[in-house]
Parts: structure tokens; C-alpha cells; sequence
């Protein structure tokens, strides 16, 4: 399986999905919008990107399932599956609030190797195959080298459904705003993620979040030789709704700070 040739082909078709995402901007009207659940937005611009990603990647690894947002195609138990998100930051789409990107991930077993974000607003394609680095733009990206918590940028995103651990991750956030730089909520995890493989942000974490919302993420924090976890030091970030990613000189103060207070208490290294 030549996954670089893979990936190419997902960066087009996400780039695809991103022109018709930005021609909708502005145009979607409130009754069109609908509350999946809590605070939870979706749209048609949603739906119709999600069918437009599906259909391109039939073509690709035809015998793949799909783990998808808005389950536009039935999920099935194949050995191959694509991860979509056809509109990360729907929130920000229907508000006019930058950034908000298409997000596609190919895994094999329970291993990403092919990840794609596509930011919509500034054409930014995000893309890493498994061994093959990360890249923005045709030009290869690495996550920060700073190594001290006072002069990290750390992003994170706010609660909006789930409020159990609210006083837990409140309690992180304060010490980083003590203790970091500054702090940025941009309301994208898959954004969130490849600032932080590019060096834009030197910490993200989050928690109730979903395998579509961090699965291409996390390769390409991988591949640009950033750390990524769950809050207790494990590798259950993709379906275990908690997440930890971050630049390698930074990852072990950052991770002690989430871990107290939000996983087991583990030191990892």
C-alpha cells in the first residue's frame, strides 16, 4: 500500500470538500441548523461534505468502512476505516468565526496511518502518512522546540456538552494561566492539533472529544515529532474522549499538570 500515493489523493479530496464548505459560508440560514445534541450544531453544508469525502474515497481502499460524523454510510468491522469529520468547528462555519477544516484519517486496525486536515479558511492542507514526516503546503512541519511551560502557547477547548470533570479542567487551566505564556480556544481540535505539530502552539489538550475530531491530528503531531496521549499516559486518545499532544521539550511538565488533575496520576517520560 503506498500510502504517500494515498494520501495525495485525501488531500484532494478534502481540498474539494473545503471549496464547497467556504462557497456555503454565509449562506446557511437559522432554520437549516439543527441540535444534534447539547450545543452540538450541524447542517447541511455538514451532511453533503460528508457524502462528497465518502464518495471520493470509495475509490481509494474500496473494501475501508467509515467512522463518520454525521453517519451519512453505515459503519461496518473492516480491517481498514476511514475517520471523517467533514466540518470541524461547525460552530465557527455557522457563526463566521475562523477556523473550522475537513478532517480525514485512515486507520488499519486501531493504528492512523494516513492523516489529512484541511483548513478551510486559509488554505492550509495539513497532511503525514506513517513514516513519512508531516507536511503543510508541501513543505515539512516540526512541532516547537521550546522546552519551558513559561514561554508555551497552549490550546485547549472548552466543555460544551459534558460538564463532569468542569472543575478538574479548570483547575489545569489556571495553572497554565499562571504558568504558560498565554492560552487559546479556537474551537477546532483537528486545527488545534496541527498548530501544535507546526509549532503554533506548543500544548493542546481536551477532553469528551470524538475519533473524528483528533484522529488525523494526532499523526501529524506524530510524524512532526510531537507526543500524544490520554490524560493518564496511555494511548486511548482516539476513542477514549481525552487527549494530550504536545512538543516533545514541553510534554513532560504539560503532561504532569494535566495528569494531576485529570488522569490517575502516572509520571510518563
Amino acid at each position: 500500500m503506498q500510502l504517500e500515493n494515498i494520501c495525495q489523493q485525501v488531500r484532494e479530496i478534502a481540498r474539494q470538500a473545503g471549496l464547497f464548505i467556504a462557497e456555503q459560508a454565509g449562506k446557511v440560514k437559522s432554520q437549516d441548523i439543527e441540535e444534534k445534541y447539547l450545543n452540538n450544531l450541524v447542517s447541511f453544508v455538514d451532511i453533503e461534505a460528508e457524502k462528497m469525502i465518502v464518495e471520493g474515497l470509495k475509490a481509494i481502499v474500496p473494501e475501508a468502512g467509515y467512522i463518520t460524523e454525521e453517519g451519512t454510510t453505515e459503519r461496518s468491522e473492516a480491517a481498514f476505516q476511514w475517520i471523517i469529520d467533514p466540518l470541524d468547528g461547525t460552530t465557527n462555519f455557522l457563526y463566521n468565526i475562523p477556523s473550522y477544516a475537513v478532517s480525514i484519517a485512515l486507520m488499519k486496525g486501531d493504528e492512523i496511518i494516513v492523516g489529512v486536515v484541511y483548513e478551510v479558511n486559509r488554505q492550509e492542507s495539513f497532511y503525514a502518512w506513517k513514516g513519512g514526516g508531516a507536511w503543510l503546503n508541501e513543505a515539512p512541519i516540526h512541532v516547537s522546540k521550546n522546552t519551558a511551560l513559561k514561554k508555551a502557547v497552549i490550546a485547549t477547548g472548552f466543555p460544551y456538552y459534558n460538564f463532569s470533570h468542569v472543575t478538574q479542567y479548570l483547575q489545569v487551566l489556571e495553572h497554565m494561566i499562571y504558568n504558560s505564556l498565554s492560552i487559546r480556544r479556537l474551537g477546532a481540535a483537528s486545527v488545534d492539533l496541527c498548530y501544535v505539530a507546526c509549532g503554533k502552539f506548543d500544548a493542546f489538550y481536551e477532553h469528551s472529544l470524538s475519533p473524528w475530531d483528533v484522529a488525523a491530528g494526532t499523526i501529524i503531531v506524530q510524524e512532526a515529532g510531537g507526543k500524544v496521549c490520554d490524560f493518564s499516559g496511555k494511548n486511548d486518545f482516539l476513542f477514549g474522549k481525552e487527549i494530550v499532544a504536545s512538543s516533545t521539550g514541553i510534554h513532560p511538565v504539560f503532561f504532569s499538570v494535566v495528569n494531576e488533575h485529570l488522569g490517575q496520576k502516572v509520571s510518563i517520560s
